[in-house]
């Protein structure tokens, strides 16, 4: 559905904290959360995107996201003195306050291998977690106009690290008599995320998406051949993504690492979107698959300090030009955020506007 745009649009409503600043809201036409899903499941945008439509939805009644520092929810949670334990099969994390984020200490990993991963590991039971508890606690917290952003940390290949240590795993996937255990475990593990995701969205059907984590990369370089994910990640993950879409929710992947090789198997793992890290490069992604996955971009350089309103403004009408295409839209990746200032956020949400009106 195309929305006429007006200027009276503009008119400051209120303001809103993301991950990715401090910004004034519109008198949008619809939601954020509607201007999320136009744009992700629908691939057809009211405006682009800016950063500050999601509201991150972590809360600790999944074991995990204590354990990783990473609970957003009604009840104030401080990672410094609660982050960190076990994590829903019984590994140990550590928070490292210096990094903001959790890892389990190397050298002393609870498998070596997969050979005996049945008799070694105790499935978390989902059931038992106070699902119903945490609706209560958080009934005011999920009702939001914004997309309700439910993360789901230690993807695949993460939670092989987390069992095995960085070098077992991954010399674990290229073993080709380990590979048929992997990928009986990675399938396991696919149901354990589905159970998950049904309960959320028993629990919690404002969710919009669920983001995902399984880091793929290096700075430098990819960890392993797109040939080796397209066999042993891609059919746990599609499985996954297939029942997300199913639920009626979007599928949202995070992968840290130069991995632009690995974008044709993000497509076929089914996700709706991924935003790389600033070592990839955004523009060439877009151009080669924005019409198969929506891309996160970053605006070119500016020093925001010494660069005019006028400019800024026709540096916001350009980007549109180039990253706002029927057919083939885009979001603002968070490496972007420091070029997002009023004049050029309110720019690009006007333009955006205008042609996706049309």
């Amino acid at each position: 559905m195309k929305y006429p745009f007006n200027e009276s649009e503009l008119k400051v409503t209120g303001h809103v904290t993301s991950r990715m600043g401090s910004f004034e809201l519109y008198d949008f036409p619809v939601t954020m959360a509607e201007n999320v899903r136009a744009t992700l499941a629908k691939r057809e945008p009211v405006w682009e995107m800016l950063g500050y439509e999601c509201q991150i939805f972590t809360p600790r009644v999944m074991p995990e996201n204590a354990v990783r520092g990473m609970v957003f929810e009604a009840r104030p949670f401080d990672n410094d003195t609660m982050a960190g334990g076990k994590d829903m099969f019984g590994i140990e994390w550590e928070y490292v306050p210096q990094v903001g984020g959790s890892m389990v200490r190397p050298g002393n990993p609870f498998m070596e291998d997969m050979y005996d991963w049945k008799e070694k590991l105790v499935w978390p039971d989902v059931d038992a977690w106070d699902w119903a508890g945490s609706r209560e606690e958080n009934k005011d917290y999920v009702k939001t106009p914004r997309a309700l952003q439910t993360w789901i940390q230690t993807g695949w290949f993460e939670r092989l690290i987390s069992f095995m240590d960085f070098e077992n795993a991954i010399m674990a996937l290229f073993d080709e008599d380990q590979q048929p255990l992997i990928l009986e475990f990675f399938d396991r593990l696919a149901d354990l995320y589905i159970d998950i995701i049904d309960h959320y969205l028993d629990y919690f059907p404002e969710i919009t998406s669920f983001y995902m984590h399984d880091d793929w990369g290096s700075q430098k370089e990819t960890f392993f051949s797109p040939a080796l994910v397209e066999k042993m990640i891609v059919p746990s993950m599609r499985k996954v993504t297939d029942h997300i879409h199913a639920r009626g929710c979007i599928a949202e992947l995070h992968s840290c690492g130069q991995i632009r090789k690995q974008v044709p198997n993000m497509i076929l793992a089914g996700w709706d979107t991924w935003s790389g890290q600033t070592m990839n490069d955004a523009r060439a992604i877009y151009e080669e698959y924005g019409d198969r996955i929506v891309v996160g971009v970053i605006p070119d350089y500016f020093d925001p300090a010494t660069t005019s309103v006028e400019e800024q403004r026709e540096r916001a009408r350009a980007f549109v030009k180039e990253y706002c295409r029927p057919g083939r839209p885009s979001v603002i990746n968070r490496g972007g955020a420091e070029f997002l200032t009023d004049a050029f956020r309110k720019e690009v949400y006007k333009q955006s506007r205008i042609l996706y009106s049309r």
